[in-house]
């Protein structure tokens, strides 16, 4: 049976500065990443070092070596294995995974190697799983392959609207595996989402945009495909702690922020 029942929040953290105000607002953990345009990168070594030398917060780093699916050629097989190695080197707290067979499936030979590679680390499942041809079956597989939550929102375009799918996945998943509803988690939906679901621990970016302080600006070129390059997205301490109050306040819970 899977141990991890205390309610609580993750944070997608794009960065360093993230994963700082995820734990300022009272986060337990961070899936770290980079690249969240593409749904999620694996973040640099600096970052997750410095990360691990000064929070006290869980570091989950996600290992995915480009956006897209999630069907891996044998070259970026062996780079998410050697981002494993970095994340144990590193003393990670463990490390989030997904990878699919072309049909569909969940490849669990890949993720059982991987879940061998990591140990002592803990592994938890990304939304992936939502691009399985089967989650219910897809849910069997993870629990045999001892995962210790997934990442869902139901196989919808958010939680809310696959919240009724979610409820059926805490159902069937009987606490062997911690279903974790995410994408497009906001303070305003998310206790909706707790008295429809039955889920215990959320998962949220809680980000909002900051404007760059540059003084010149040039607007006829453009280094990337954003709309505007001249503002970034960080996670709001803010609206992290907004998340945190409303999951305290649903399961009866004392305020508990970290470093504070």
């Amino acid at each position: 049976m899977n141990k991890e029942v205390i309610p609580c929040l993750e944070v997608c953290a794009n960065s360093y500065r993230s994963a700082l105000a995820a734990q300022n607002g009272g986060a337990k953990r961070v899936e770290f990443c980079d690249n969240l345009a593409e749904g999620g990168t694996t973040p640099s070594y600096g970052q997750l070092a410095l990360a691990k030398k000064n929070l006290s917060i869980e570091i989950w780093p996600i290992i995915r070596p480009r956006g897209g699916d999630f069907l891996y050629s044998e070259m970026e097989f062996e780079i998410m294995k050697e981002d494993i190695k970095i994340c144990k080197s590193l003393n990670c707290d463990g490390v989030v995974i997904g990878i699919l067979n072309a049909d569909g499936t969940i490849d669990k030979e890949r993720c059982a190697e991987l879940i061998q590679l990591a140990e002592p680390m803990g592994v938890a499942f990304h939304r992936a799983f939502d691009m399985s041809n089967d989650m219910d079956q897809a849910l069997e597989d993870l629990i045999s392959l001892q995962i210790k939550r997934v990442l869902t929102s139901g196989g919808a375009s958010s939680a809310i609207l696959g919240a009724e799918k979610i409820a059926q996945l805490v159902k069937r998943a009987n606490g062997q595996i911690t279903i974790m509803p995410g994408a497009g988690i906001n303070e305003n939906n998310i206790k909706t989402l707790i008295d429809r679901t039955g889920a215990t621990q959320f998962h949220a970016s809680a980000k909002a945009f900051v404007s760059s302080k540059m003084e010149f600006r040039n607007t006829e070129t453009k280094m990337g495909s954003i709309e505007d390059e001249y503002r970034y997205e960080l996670t709001s301490e803010n609206k992290v702690k907004a998340l945190v109050d409303v999951i305290n306040n649903a399961f009866n819970l004392k305020e508990n922020i970290p470093g504070k």
